[in-house]
């Protein structure tokens, strides 16, 4: 019974994104670190940003010791981070953690749908929303820092 609960987790689309991952080394040069961990399952995720003269993102990078789910996921917020501000970021992070625990609506990033059938699985939900939480551990030791 566990590999067909699997077999639905594991899609070929959070496959693809978690391959997908490797677009999005962390360079060690980025200004801006980050990093969060799972208390529920253990994943982690180094993030480094750029941001230009605004504050919006410019560039990305992410390592993750984290499952399919929480590499797709961390995928997913690559693709679509640039441009935003730490502002869209965290409210954009507040709002998946209430999509995942059924509380709120689907969040306006690109992609997100691809995790529909994660939300079924709580323990996922933390490896899920690490590059928002590195994210903005990042912004915030920046304007620590600044």
């Amino acid at each position: 019974m566990a590999g067909a609960g699997q077999s639905k987790l594991y899609t070929p689309g959070i496959l693809a994104l978690a391959v997908e991952l490797a677009n999005y080394p962390l360079d060690p040069d980025l200004p801006i670190m980050g990093e969060a961990r799972s208390r529920t399952c253990g994943s982690a995720l180094k993030l480094g940003l750029a941001l230009d003269a605004g504050g919006q993102v410019t560039h990305v990078g992410l390592q993750a010791t984290a499952c399919a789910i929480g590499q797709a996921a961390a995928a997913l917020f690559a693709r679509g981070v640039a441009g935003r501000d730490e502002a869209g970021i965290g409210e954009q992070g507040q709002a998946l953690e209430q999509w995942l625990a059924g509380a709120g609506p689907q969040p306006e990033w690109p992609g997100i749908e691809v995790l529909e059938q994660a939300r079924a699985y709580p323990a996922r939900h933390g490896a899920i929303v690490l590059p928002w939480k590195a994210a903005q551990a990042a912004l915030g030791k920046g304007h620590a820092a600044g």
